[in-house]
Order: C-alpha cells, then structure tokens, then sequence
C-alpha cells in the first residue's frame, strides 16, 4: 500500500503525494474542513489504491469490513429528496426499513443525483460537507466499534472517526437497517 497519512496541519514527509503543492484534493479539503468546524481533528489517509467499496477499503487500511461506514444515497420516490444512509460495510441495507424511517418509498439514487446533492462521486462519498440537504439515518451497528473509518470525498481517501462523533456530526436517525433485521429506532 503507497499512503499518506494526512493530519489535518500536514503531510507526512517522505511519502507520495497526488498534488504537486501537497494539497489535499478539493473535495478531501472540503471534508476536513467540516470536521475541523465540528471541532475533530480527523486523520485522512490518502492512497494509490482504490477505496471506493467497503471491501476495498478494509483491504487497504487493514481493518475489518465492517469497520468502514459506507455513506449510501437513496431518493425518495414522490419527493425526491436525499436520504444518506451511513451504514458498516458489513450490512446490506434494507430499503424497505430505511422508506419506513423517512416516511416515503426510496430507492437507490444514480450517480448523477449522488454527485449534485453530495459533491463526491460514488465510492468517495463522505458522510459529511454535502452540497445539498441530505435527510441522514445511522447504522447503529456502527457503535459496535472504537473507531470507523468513512470516505473523504475521493476513491483514494478515507478518515477515521469515533461512530459517536460520527453519528453526532451526521444529526440521523439512528435505527437498524439491516436487511434481515428488525425494524426500529434506537
């Protein structure tokens, strides 16, 4: 694995970088910045290989599946509004439970809705700093863990977070929305 470990002051020195400035791509920046409003100090971690799925990843960073908070974005059918859902890379989420929680029928939403209301193309969703108003739901499972790891807003970044600040930042409905789980919010 050919990384940067990234602290919010600087780079690691000695390492590869993807900019020849040393900046963070705009969208990874972007993330940071909204981390560092909500008063963390995330650890961004940079990488020529890809971390677009959970799977991925976990691979990567040397981490259980499970540990990386995959940011999903559906939409609501008569709406059309956004609801990110922030889910282990270990579930598969169930639609049904997620449309019972948001009050309307969603469904999985293109690549062309993702990038105009989130700002990131899909597999470098974050959880945070979207373009535009996401109703947000959390995977409580999530809580099973010290610390998860979510993307920033690239295919090639990822920061680590406490699922407890991450819920808090995220404001969603926490809730199980697990295929093959029971409904409900905790």
């Amino acid at each position: 694995m050919r990384s940067i470990a990234h602290e919010s002051d600087g780079y690691a020195p000695g390492l590869p970088m993807t900019r020849a400035n040393g900046a963070l791509p705009s969208s990874a920046q972007r993330v940071v910045d909204a981390l560092a409003a909500a008063g963390l100090k995330p650890k961004v971690v940079l990488t020529s290989e890809s971390t677009r799925t959970a799977q991925e990843a976990a691979k990567v960073l040397g981490v259980e599946v499970a540990q990386i908070a995959k940011s999903l974005i559906f939409r609501g059918t008569q709406s059309g509004r956004a609801v990110l859902v922030v889910a282990a890379g270990d579930n598969r989420v169930d639609p049904a439970k997620v449309s019972q929680i948001f009050g309307e029928r969603v469904e999985r939403a293109d690549a062309d809705f993702v990038r105009t209301i989130t700002g990131f193309a899909i597999g470098g969703v974050a959880p945070v700093a979207h373009a535009g108003p996401v109703f947000a739901v959390c995977d409580v499972t999530l809580a099973r863990f010290h610390v998860v790891w979510a993307a920033a807003g690239t295919p090639h970044a990822v920061f680590s977070i406490n699922p407890q600040d991450l819920f808090r930042l995220v404001g969603g409905v926490p809730a199980d929305v697990r295929v093959d789980s029971d409904v409900g919010s905790r």
